[in-house]
């Protein structure tokens, strides 16, 4: 076995290409400052690129990247600091915050089925499309309930994450919504834990409203949805 198969077949490969991959994403998206150049979407391209370069499998990086995956969780409770320090912001604004949640939690899924029927899709591509703006680990199992595919599902969340992060600055600009609430309650309900990211860098209240929003459409996404078009 030559030096180069030893190497891209260690354990920690896959883990040092995964961070290593971020961080050049991370680095091209500060120095560029296109909100396009989403560190999600380019750290992907360019950890496929290598898998693809180096005839890895799919299955094997995974495995050996588990333990980032792991984090995941953590990261996730981690959400509930910023909640917990803006919670009487959170009391005060409870009736707008129920009432949008309701509406856009709404449009968002009628709007995307009413869209798949003019177009014709099919009743699985349909099914995969309609839990898009909630988190990956909730679309996927609804989307399995419902009839839809799982791994199409996945696909649609991510892209729904980066083209929300993308264009959610700049449609919240031009709407001239200003305040931190608005706008962080805008990313988690539109784009997930990848807006949720972002807002966490515009500033604290910010992420706790997109944390907030991220969290209740899951819950309500995973309980009804399966309900009503399962």
């Amino acid at each position: 076995m030559s030096a180069w198969q030893s190497f891209i077949e260690h354990p920690l490969f896959a883990i040092g290409l995964t961070l290593l991959a971020f961080q050049a994403a991370v680095a091209l998206y500060q120095r560029s400052g296109w909100l396009v150049l989403q560190p999600v979407l380019v750290g992907m391209l360019l950890i496929v690129a290598v898998l693809v370069l180096c005839g890895i499998d799919y299955r094997d990086y995974r495995q050996d990247a588990e333990p980032i995956a792991w984090l995941l969780g953590p990261a996730t409770v981690a959400l509930a600091v910023p909640l917990r320090q803006n919670l009487a912001r959170i009391r005060q604004l409870f009736w707008p915050i129920v009432i949008t949640l309701v509406v856009a939690g709404v449009l968002t899924v009628a709007v995307t089925l009413a869209i798949c029927w003019l177009l014709g899709a099919s009743d699985a591509l349909a099914m995969s499309l309609a839990p898009k703006s909630v988190t990956m680990p909730i679309a996927m199992l609804v989307a399995e309930q419902i009839g839809g595919v799982a791994a199409l599902a996945a696909v649609m969340v991510m892209l729904t994450g980066v083209i929300g992060t993308a264009l959610g600055p700049l449609l919240l600009g031009l709407a001239r919504v200003e305040h931190p609430a608005a706008r962080g309650f805008s990313y988690g309900l539109n784009a997930h834990a990848i807006g949720t990211a972002h807002a966490l860098q515009e500033n604290q209240e910010c992420g706790a409203f997109a944390a907030l929003a991220m969290s209740l459409l899951g819950v309500v996404t995973a309980v009804l949805m399966p309900w009503l078009l399962g």
